[in-house]
């Protein structure tokens, strides 16, 4: 892939983190929160800034909201509070290859995914701290004292652990005790797919001539989804270039899941060029490995993806309020 401009040869990979958690800590000022090893809000609802202009984004997980009829009822309030506040709008784009299900209703985030996850964190009060690699979770006199890769371990009211379960296993210490035997199976056997995520952005002016906004892909080896971010988002500006985001399908993550990733780079742009020939050059990329992007149910055994999930989700609570009773006004 060829640069035309000295900005554009910054290339950074983000990787999901190694041990993502939330840790509070009710004091005089509120609560604290202390994020895992996170350069910035978002998790899987990522969304990228061009170093040359912070105006351009592109959402490199998430890329829309599915609201089903079920969840419309049960989660109104939320949607009536990120629509009011314009943090989400109705994905009015096309998106071609879309399966659409009666009843749903798909939203898009014009200052990008992350910005519903800032907005509930702001909402909270809560004091935010990123890059913090937890290592070992003990119990010491009904508080949970956290260490990390560096620093001094630090004590807490409440963890909520929120990375994917092969990383909850890696951690050191009591927290290790609260998992029985047969729960340690179970999590064991959860499987994820994995892919790759490339975000490319353009100059201001540059006109990326797709009829879609959106497109799901059924016939390349790599590439499953395309989206021109901005397009999607219905934003058009004349001094922020247009930015795009390439999802590899599953196959190819998997066999590429351990190579550089420049060379990877390389391979979803080849493959992105034959799809849409004449597609202009980026002034920065930057390429994501999501190691563990989703649950993969096909490849679970034993009991219904429903009763599965259920125990993972009472586990993770179980993890959660140990030896704790703790309250708030409003639930999540």
């Amino acid at each position: 892939m060829k640069h035309g401009s000295p900005c554009s040869r910054r290339r950074a990979e983000q990787r999901l983190p190694p041990h993502s958690c939330a840790l509070f800590e009710k004091g005089p000022h509120g609560d604290q929160i202390v994020s895992g090893l996170l350069p910035d809000h978002g998790g899987r609802m990522a969304t990228a800034r061009s170093p040359c202009n912070p105006q351009s984004t592109v959402d490199l997980g998430a890329q829309y909201i599915t609201r089903t009829p079920h969840y419309a009822k049960k989660h109104q309030s939320f949607y009536d509070e990120l629509l009011a506040h314009g943090i989400l709008k109705p994905l009015t784009s096309p998106i071609e290859g879309m399966v659409m299900k009666e009843g749903d209703c798909n939203f898009v985030a014009p200052q990008g995914l992350s910005s519903i996850v800032k907005h509930y964190l702001k909402e909270s009060g809560a004091e935010v701290s990123f890059r913090h690699r937890v290592t070992q979770i003990n119990l010491r006199n009904d508080k949970w004292e956290v260490s990390e890769e560096r620093g001094s371990p630090e004590r807490f009211d409440i963890v909520v652990l929120t990375m994917p379960v092969p990383q909850i296993l890696q951690l050191r210490g009591d927290i290790a005790n609260l998992i029985s035997e047969c729960q340690r199976q179970q999590l064991e056997s959860v499987r994820y797919s994995s892919r790759y995520a490339l975000g490319l952005f353009y100059e201001a002016g540059t006109k990326i001539d797709v009829p879609w906004a959106g497109q799901y892909i059924t016939s390349n080896p790599c590439t499953r989804f395309i989206s021109i971010d901005n397009k999607k988002r219905n934003i058009e500006s004349s001094e922020v270039g247009p930015s795009l985001v390439v999802h590899t399908t599953v196959p190819f993550a998997v066999t590429y899941l351990e190579h550089s990733t420049e060379d990877v780079q390389e391979l979803i742009y080849q493959q992105l060029e034959s799809i849409l020939p004449g597609l202009p050059q980026p002034v920065v990329t930057k390429c994501q490995k999501w190691r563990y992007s989703q649950v993969d149910l096909k490849k679970k055994t034993g009991k219904s993806s429903r009763r599965y999930n259920l125990k993972l989700n009472t586990l993770h609570s179980h993890l959660a309020i140990y030896k704790y009773s703790f309250k708030r006004n409003n639930s999540l």
